[in-house]
């Protein structure tokens, strides 16, 4: 058995690439005002970069065999070894987390989760950061404006073409809490769902009125009805983006204060990244003055690689206050998950993708809130 870890644990290095080519990121970023960005004061956590090979396995069959009273894996395993070397770190960053009470913010925060490139990990950041939050006993909505709605099935939420969305409310003024529906696996925990007709929405908006604030007073409103009616304030709403700038982003831009950037560790991340901050520039100016790129989340790390170690040492260089010491790993079960209509902290607690949400809500909750005045 242990023959068997270590193989998978021992995996070829990728050759290392001989330059970035002159990153777009380095060449453009002096030109982005340093309005865009907020400047949060980090927090004690850190989060080694592994690329989470086989762990969740690992610590199961290892807390199996103590209960059977025979040797588990980490006694098996010499301390030299790559793999108790990772889950020895594992079990440390687990130990910190725990009995750990996560802070409820001053004011409601909005953050939009976005970034123009596709196949980064915003809707799998977007719901998973949402359940480790909630889970924390922290009131939380998810809007999935993305027509694809990868959230509202990672979330267990229905949204086929009868249920009423967020379309209904953009479009038609429908109240947002005709719409919000209950996690069926997270406590504390509501999605406002997307449905196909979200596809046919860019271009209905065009002609509506106040087409880029529909959004936010929807959210408006929907805050008033809560206090309202008795009901507890919302501590954190994440909004679920479409790869793209079209009205439903510019919608999420306009409604939020903050942006959570996912960026994956490869080098065309970097690419979209310098048009994305510009855009962000632009609805600050005419649209949103108090926007800011809060946050910024690496996803996909891959440990084997030099070119995931490269792109990540890059983008904390060019933002050393946004970047979390958080880091998302390539991991199976976080793929997995959505399958299950669940996100992975209920699928796979244990796992080292669970474990990577977990340490990135904590962080995002623990820093200070750095929204500007009205």
């Amino acid at each position: 058995m242990s023959e068997t870890l270590v193989t998978k644990d021992s995996a070829t290095r990728r050759d290392q690439p001989t330059s970035m080519m002159g990153s777009s990121l380095a060449i453009t970023i002096a030109d982005i005002q340093p309005e865009v960005f907020s400047n949060p004061i980090n927090t004690g956590i850190v989060s080694r970069e592994t690329n989470g090979r086989n762990t969740v396995s690992t610590t199961n069959q290892a807390s199996a065999g103590k209960s059977n009273g025979s040797k588990s894996v980490m006694d098996v395993l010499d301390d030299s070894t790559p793999l108790a070397r990772e889950l020895a770190s594992e079990n440390r960053r687990r130990e910190k987390l725990l009995g750990r009470k996560l802070p409820r913010p001053a004011a409601t925060r909005v953050l939009t989760v976005s970034n123009q490139k596709g196949g980064v990990g915003k809707t799998t950041t977007t719901v998973n950061l949402a359940a480790a939050l909630a889970s924390a006993g922290l009131n939380v909505l998810v809007i999935d404006i993305d027509p694809q709605g990868n959230a509202s099935t990672a979330l267990g939420i229905e949204h086929h073409a009868e249920v009423d969305s967020i379309y209904d409310v953009l479009i038609d003024d429908l109240p947002l809490a005709n719409v919000v529906a209950p996690c069926p696996d997270v406590p504390n925990l509501i999605c406002a769902p997307a449905t196909i007709h979200l596809a046919g929405a860019e271009i209905e908006l065009v002609s509506l009125v106040a087409r880029e604030q529909r959004l936010r007073r929807a959210i408006d409103l929907y805050a008033k009805e809560r206090e309202s009616n008795g009901e507890e304030r919302l501590d954190y709403i994440f909004i679920d983006c479409p790869p793209s700038l079209g009205l439903l982003t510019v919608n999420a831009f306009v409604a939020a204060r903050e942006v959570l950037i996912p960026i994956q560790c490869e080098y065309y991340a970097l690419e979209g990244l310098s048009q994305l901050l510009k855009n962000i520039e632009m609805i600050q100016k005419h649209l949103n003055a108090d926007l800011v790129v809060s946050t910024i989340l690496l996803t996909m790390y891959d440990g084997r690689t030099n070119l995931a170690a490269q792109v990540a040492a890059e983008v904390r260089e060019h933002f050393p206050d946004q970047v979390l010491k958080a880091v998302v790993p390539r991991s199976v079960r976080i793929s997995e998950a959505p399958s299950y209509q669940q996100t992975v902290l209920t699928y796979d607690p244990s796992s080292s993708g669970a474990l990577s949400y977990l340490e990135a809500a904590t962080e995002i909750a623990e820093r200070a809130n750095t929204e500007k005045s009205s």
